[in-house]
């Protein structure tokens, strides 16, 4: 269970700096999707697609009463057979603007194609967000940026970055559901979403990613 499985990491991480600043990262994540905006784009580069972020946030979006939280993945190849929620293209980002968000996922520095489209983004009022190696060409276009040393190098190197990029953005998705509806009296926060967790067990099987 998801819930379960973030608060044993978080256990298995205090005392370094990963749960404040997924934390931190989530809070501006949040704050910048607003209900009523122009929602929220996420992409990823052309050699890493973040299926998992998407699918966690969407998740995030139905257990937190945030629908505003569940994105729309941006895709660097897109095929006619694809469902209407993976066929959207570049050409998406191209059309962000003011009141948008844009959350880029890249482990490995992005082909200037994307970094050309992101620039436009932001230069049209949307709000960029980045997760990933520390690219300074990313970074320097994001309003919030979260770098993962070492999340696009060889397997070898993860373990100098202490927690991998597929972690990080389990660990953000989670926290940015968080806090967003008032437990009810008497029941924890972790009972509750164990509870709609259980619910969702027994549920049809979503569609999927």
């Amino acid at each position: 269970m998801d819930a379960v499985r973030v608060a044993l990491l978080r256990e298995v991480l205090a005392g370094t700096q990963w749960p404040a600043a997924t934390r931190r990262f989530a809070h501006a994540l949040r704050s910048a999707v607003v209900p009523r905006g122009g929602g929220l784009l996420l992409v990823g580069t052309e050699e890493y697609e973040p299926w998992h972020m998407a699918a966690h946030l969407v998740d995030e979006a139905a257990w937190s009463g945030q629908p505003e939280l569940a994105p729309t993945l941006v895709r660097h190849r897109v095929e006619a057979a694809d469902p209407a929620h993976l066929a959207v293209g570049l050409g998406r980002i191209e059309a962000a603007g003011r009141g948008e968000t844009l959350l880029v996922v890249a482990p490995a520095p992005p082909g200037g194609g994307l970094l050309e489209r992101i620039h436009d983004a932001r230069r049209a009022g949307a709000t960029v967000l980045a997760l990933g190696d520390g690219d300074p060409e990313v970074h320097g276009l994001a309003h919030e940026a979260l770098a993962v040393p070492g999340a696009g190098g060889p397997e070898g190197a993860q373990g100098a970055a202490e927690i991998d990029i597929d972690t990080v953005q389990h660990l953000v998705s989670a926290a940015a559901g968080e806090n967003c509806l008032p437990a009810p009296r008497g029941r924890s926060r972790l009972r509750d979403r164990l509870s709609r967790l259980a619910d969702q067990l027994t549920a049809p099987p979503p569609a999927r990613w």
